[in-house]
Protein backbone atom coordinates (compact mmCIF):
# COMPACT_ATOMS: atom_id res chain seq x y z
CA UNK A 1 0.00 0.00 0.00
CA UNK A 2 1.55 3.24 -0.78
CA UNK A 3 0.27 6.66 0.46
CA UNK A 4 0.45 9.97 -0.51
CA UNK A 5 0.37 13.44 0.95
CA UNK A 6 0.69 16.69 -1.03
CA UNK A 7 1.71 19.70 0.53
CA UNK A 8 3.10 22.93 -0.65
CA UNK A 9 0.02 24.82 -2.21
CA UNK A 10 -1.27 27.98 -1.13
CA UNK A 11 -2.47 31.82 -2.65
CA UNK A 12 0.24 33.36 -5.72
CA UNK A 13 0.42 35.59 -7.91
CA UNK A 14 0.76 36.00 -11.57
CA UNK A 15 4.31 34.97 -12.45
CA UNK A 16 4.95 33.52 -9.50
CA UNK A 17 6.63 30.04 -7.91
CA UNK A 18 5.57 27.43 -5.93
CA UNK A 19 6.80 24.32 -5.14
CA UNK A 20 4.70 21.20 -4.45
CA UNK A 21 5.90 18.20 -2.55
CA UNK A 22 4.55 15.09 -2.45
CA UNK A 23 5.52 12.51 0.61
CA UNK A 24 5.35 8.82 -0.59
CA UNK A 25 5.07 6.20 1.77
CA UNK A 26 4.93 2.54 0.49
CA UNK A 27 4.56 0.96 4.20
CA UNK A 28 7.94 -1.27 3.70
CA UNK A 29 7.06 -2.66 0.47
CA UNK A 30 9.60 -3.09 -2.07
CA UNK A 31 7.83 -0.89 -4.51
CA UNK A 32 9.78 1.78 -7.17
CA UNK A 33 6.57 3.65 -8.38
CA UNK A 34 6.31 5.84 -10.95
CA UNK A 35 4.62 9.45 -9.60
CA UNK A 36 2.43 11.53 -11.82
CA UNK A 37 1.21 15.01 -10.63
CA UNK A 38 -3.01 15.99 -11.72
CA UNK A 39 -4.63 19.29 -11.62
CA UNK A 40 -8.48 19.87 -11.16
CA UNK A 41 -10.32 23.27 -11.11
CA UNK A 42 -14.06 23.50 -10.14
CA UNK A 43 -16.19 22.52 -12.89
CA UNK A 44 -13.38 20.65 -14.90
CA UNK A 45 -11.73 17.20 -14.93
CA UNK A 46 -8.79 16.55 -13.69
CA UNK A 47 -6.23 17.48 -15.99
CA UNK A 48 -2.65 15.74 -16.78
CA UNK A 49 0.43 17.36 -15.71
CA UNK A 50 3.19 15.30 -15.49
CA UNK A 51 4.76 11.96 -14.34
CA UNK A 52 8.47 10.78 -13.28
CA UNK A 53 9.88 7.53 -13.27
CA UNK A 54 11.17 5.79 -10.26
CA UNK A 55 14.92 6.67 -11.21
CA UNK A 56 13.80 10.07 -12.02
CA UNK A 57 15.78 9.59 -15.39
CA UNK A 58 12.39 10.04 -17.49
CA UNK A 59 9.79 12.43 -17.04
CA UNK A 60 6.80 13.59 -19.26
CA UNK A 61 4.92 16.58 -19.51
CA UNK A 62 1.26 17.84 -20.73
CA UNK A 63 1.59 20.61 -23.33
CA UNK A 64 -0.04 23.09 -20.94
CA UNK A 65 2.58 23.42 -18.17
CA UNK A 66 5.98 21.96 -20.16
CA UNK A 67 8.81 24.74 -19.70
CA UNK A 68 7.25 26.06 -16.39
CA UNK A 69 6.86 22.78 -14.23
CA UNK A 70 8.98 20.69 -13.28
CA UNK A 71 9.12 17.50 -11.60
CA UNK A 72 11.70 16.04 -9.38
CA UNK A 73 12.20 13.14 -6.60
CA UNK A 74 14.55 12.80 -4.02
CA UNK A 75 14.00 8.92 -3.35
CA UNK A 76 16.03 8.91 -0.27
CA UNK A 77 13.62 11.45 1.21
CA UNK A 78 10.81 9.28 -0.28
CA UNK A 79 9.90 13.09 -1.98
CA UNK A 80 8.72 14.19 -5.37
CA UNK A 81 8.24 17.76 -6.12
CA UNK A 82 6.41 19.68 -8.67
CA UNK A 83 8.44 23.14 -9.18
CA UNK A 84 5.90 25.63 -10.86
CA UNK A 85 7.09 28.80 -12.22
CA UNK A 86 5.42 31.43 -14.20
CA UNK A 87 2.48 30.79 -12.69
CA UNK A 88 -0.74 31.51 -14.49
CA UNK A 89 -4.74 32.61 -12.63
CA UNK A 90 -5.71 28.98 -15.29
CA UNK A 91 -3.03 27.31 -13.17
CA UNK A 92 -5.36 27.33 -9.84
CA UNK A 93 -6.59 24.17 -9.40
CA UNK A 94 -6.69 21.21 -6.52
CA UNK A 95 -2.95 19.31 -7.55
CA UNK A 96 -3.01 15.67 -6.67
CA UNK A 97 0.20 13.24 -6.67
CA UNK A 98 -0.91 9.75 -7.19
CA UNK A 99 1.47 6.61 -7.78
CA UNK A 100 1.58 2.95 -9.88
CA UNK A 101 4.11 0.80 -10.87
CA UNK A 102 3.87 1.02 -14.28
CA UNK A 103 1.22 3.56 -15.64
CA UNK A 104 0.40 4.38 -18.90
CA UNK A 105 -0.33 8.07 -19.75
CA UNK A 106 -2.37 8.66 -23.59
CA UNK A 107 -2.79 12.23 -23.42
CA UNK A 108 -4.51 12.48 -26.86
CA UNK A 109 -7.73 9.90 -25.70
CA UNK A 110 -7.39 11.27 -22.28
CA UNK A 111 -6.33 7.97 -20.59
CA UNK A 112 -4.03 7.75 -17.09
CA UNK A 113 -4.19 4.23 -16.55
CA UNK A 114 -2.19 2.41 -13.60
CA UNK A 115 -1.61 5.32 -11.17
CA UNK A 116 -3.38 3.10 -8.45
CA UNK A 117 -2.70 5.51 -5.26
CA UNK A 118 -3.51 8.90 -4.73
CA UNK A 119 -3.30 11.77 -2.11
CA UNK A 120 -5.72 13.72 -1.10
CA UNK A 121 -4.75 17.26 -3.00
CA UNK A 122 -3.38 20.50 -1.57
CA UNK A 123 -5.37 23.95 -3.42
CA UNK A 124 -3.08 26.27 -5.48
CA UNK A 125 -4.70 29.55 -6.08
CA UNK A 126 -3.08 32.24 -8.40
CA UNK A 127 -4.58 35.44 -8.48
CA UNK A 128 -4.06 37.77 -10.99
Amino acid sequence: QVQLVESGGGLAHVGDSLRLACAVSSGGAAMKPFVGWFRQAPGKEREFVGVITWSGGSKHYADLVKGRFTISRDNAKNTVHLQMNSLKPEDSAVYYCAAGQSPTVDESRGSYDGFDYWGQGTQVTVSS
